[in-house]
């Protein structure tokens, strides 16, 4: 189609797929209408297009065009996307200001790779947690055309659709051991995917407390903090006791007989003596993760407001 009012062209770069023939620099020209193009490349948030979807359908019950009971099905479609065996949640990124993430562990494959797509037509971003090797190639593979991330020690994989907005905040995660890396690598891809600059600190725990201390002015840079540790899991009340930012602490799994899988460590963190520190699950690194990116747009929030005048001493 040659190119003409109302045209844009595009060239396309051939990368090659399974089966095709040796070939090298294959370049293909296209002409795409121009009002498509826009409309390819500005698509409206998620949260936007459900409320103009919604505008429009109760636009048609205004007009006529549908009939209340129709309108019930329609928004139910809006909200759910049902599978059968999964119901998706797509309205969640509109009513709660993040996405839905697919917990890997327990699906299989296949599972996950519909659940993914049903939020990725919806416009939202994909977080994939708990994938082990096998299933993790397998749903990478199912999205190599789309924008990917994986991470092997994180076991996650991330889709991105759309840029999530960028925070000025930054949460710092801390991990006391390398074998705590993986439960840590949860929280930081989930704090990275939802819009939260990470800084990492790892390997620095009570057992040398030397290593943390020497990152002390890092860590009071930081709005909020996770903490992962095994063991007893004290880290946490180390670093609660330095900061004036939040800490979420996340008990790992890691240890010997006595720490019962993170029992222990758990039960340390519960009852640290340094005020400010919460704890989440046992390995629950997207939970920290999701806290933490929540509590770093608060603090965007905070620093948005005029400065109030100041109380009364006490």
């Amino acid at each position: 189609m040659p190119y003409g009012q109302g045209f844009l062209g595009a060239e396309i770069v051939c990368i090659g797929q399974p089966g095709c023939a040796p070939i090298n620099d294959c370049t293909v020209s296209i002409s795409i209408p121009a009002d498509d193009l826009v409309k390819m490349t500005k698509q409206p948030p998620p949260e936007e297009a459900f409320r103009n979807d919604l505008r429009e359908l109760l636009q048609k019950v205004a007009q006529g065009d549908y009939n209340p009971e129709s309108a019930v099905d329609q928004v139910r479609d809006l909200m759910v996307k049902d599978l059968g065996y999964a119901k998706v949640d797509t309205h969640r990124l509109a009513r709660r200001g993040r996405p839905e993430a697919i917990f890997g562990q327990g699906k299989t494959a296949a599972q996950i790779i519909d659940i993914a797509e049903a939020l990725v037509q919806a416009g939202q971003n994909v977080l994939v947690t708990r994938l082990n090797p096998g299933k993790l190639d397998e749903v990478a593979e199912a999205f190599r055309g789309w924008k990917a991330q994986r991470n092997d020690r994180a076991r996650t994989l991330l889709v991105t659709v759309n840029e999530p907005p960028r925070k000025s905040g930054t949460v710092g995660v801390v991990c006391a051991g390398t074998t705590d890396i993986p439960v840590a690598e949860e929280a930081a891809v989930t704090a990275e995917a939802l819009g939260s600059p990470v800084e990492r600190l790892y390997d620095v725990g009570v057992a040398g407390i030397h290593r943390l201390l020497r990152h002390r002015e890092a860590l009071e840079r930081l709005r909020v903090l996770v903490v992962a540790a095994g063991m007893e899991g004290a880290l946490a009340s180390v670093v609660g006791g330095l900061v004036r930012a939040p800490v979420i602490a996340v008990p790992t799994s890691v240890g010997y007989g006595a720490s019962f899988g993170g029992l222990a460590a758990l039960l340390g963190m519960l009852n640290s003596c340094a005020p400010g520190v919460s704890v989440v699950n046992i390995d629950n690194g997207y939970g920290a993760g999701y806290l933490a990116d929540v509590i770093n747009e608060i603090g965007e929030v905070e620093e948005d407001k005029p400065n109030a005048p100041s109380g009364e001493s006490i």
